[in-house]
């Protein structure tokens, strides 16, 4: 289905339904560089899509308000916002945003691994967002950095901003993913969920929105 007519579901969806009070933003940023070749593409699509299903997850997003958007990222000029601002505002909302994600096309293809520009490119996409009591950008990829800039200095923008960086460590073998994510990319209220290989994807993705969503204030 186009992007177009998902748009114009979405907005049939929300016509008639006053926004309420949002507690999370989230961006869901999927690393989609030349290293995820086009099978471990369609476990990372499928697996967050069926992490949005989760009866506990789907309860809490309507429940909160959450809003979502999903960014892919691969190289310095290779940014795309894959699905805009969406808030789940019953569970409608989320079984046609988990949708949208399963049949996402593919962004980029052959391209390099620059997650500073990824993080730029999602703490401006903030600024077109609803209002929230939090914001998250929840960093998904399975490689370290070989093009782009300096990632410690966007995770300090975040900080400075009050945007919670995340991470989902995708591993091989070893931790060299996950030890890259906390040391460089997660800020210092953030945290890394490390799945072993793209088949754990879909557990990972699930126990660490899980963990996004599921603050308890107070």
């Amino acid at each position: 289905m186009s992007q177009m007519l998902w748009r114009a579901l979405f907005i049939c969806l929300f016509f008639g339904q006053p926004v309420q009070a949002c507690r999370t933003a989230l961006i869901l940023a999927m690393d989609v560089s030349n290293s995820v070749d086009p099978g471990e593409y369609r476990l990372q699509v499928d697996g967050l899509a069926t992490a949005l299903r989760d009866p506990e997850i789907a309860e809490i997003l309507v429940r909160d308000q959450v809003a979502l958007s999903v960014i892919q990222w691969s190289g310095v000029d290779a940014q795309e916002v894959s699905l805009d601002w969406t808030q789940m505002l019953s569970p409608g909302h989320v079984q046609l945003f988990a949708n949208a994600v399963q049949q996402l096309p593919r962004a980029f293809v052959m391209s390099n691994t620059a997650p500073a520009e990824a993080l730029s490119s999602a703490l401006t996409h903030f600024e077109s967002g609803p209002t929230c009591e939090r914001r998250i950008i929840d960093m998904s990829g399975d490689g370290t950095p070989n093009a782009g800039g300096e990632v410690s200095r966007l995770r300090r923008q975040a900080e400075r901003s009050g945007v919670t960086v995340n991470g989902l460590a995708i591993e091989g073998l070893g931790r060299a993913i996950t030890n890259y994510y906390s040391r460089n990319v997660i800020t210092s209220d953030g945290f890394v969920e490390t799945a072993r290989g793209h088949r754990d994807y879909a557990r990972a993705i699930r126990r660490k929105i899980l963990r996004e969503i599921n603050t308890v204030f107070g």
